[in-house]
């Protein structure tokens, strides 16, 4: 069993994890974003889910409306971007399946674990 109280600082940061899945958090400031053409996780899926805030989720050239309490599951090899488009922080909770980070938030290759 494996606990972690959560911070929700700006940026993104691996919490939590073990060789099959990983959490990590995410707070983007009014009108920053994360990802954009070449951001594919090419060895796992990605779920996320908005805590707070508001944003927009490009997915493969596709754009959708963040909201609190809005999950998307962003499939391996996806490309992908999040950007806050609201007035206060966005703050969302992300699962990888497997793991797609190391510890450090470095993005591991296909079929490796940190």
């Amino acid at each position: 069993m494996k606990r972690k109280n959560l911070r929700f600082e700006n940026g993104f940061h691996v919490v939590l994890g073990n060789q099959a899945s990983q959490a990590a958090e995410m707070v983007l400031p009014p009108g920053d974003a994360e990802g954009g053409a070449e951001n594919r996780h090419r060895g796992a899926d990605q779920w996320l889910y908005v805590l707070s805030g508001t944003g927009i989720a490009t997915v493969n050239g596709e754009r959708y409306r963040l909201g609190e309490g809005s999950l998307m599951l962003i499939e391996r090899g996806d490309q992908h971007e999040i950007r806050n488009t609201g007035d206060c922080p966005l703050r969302t909770l992300n699962f990888y399946v497997p793991p797609a980070y190391t510890g450090d938030g470095e993005e591991l290759p296909p079929g490796r674990s940190g």
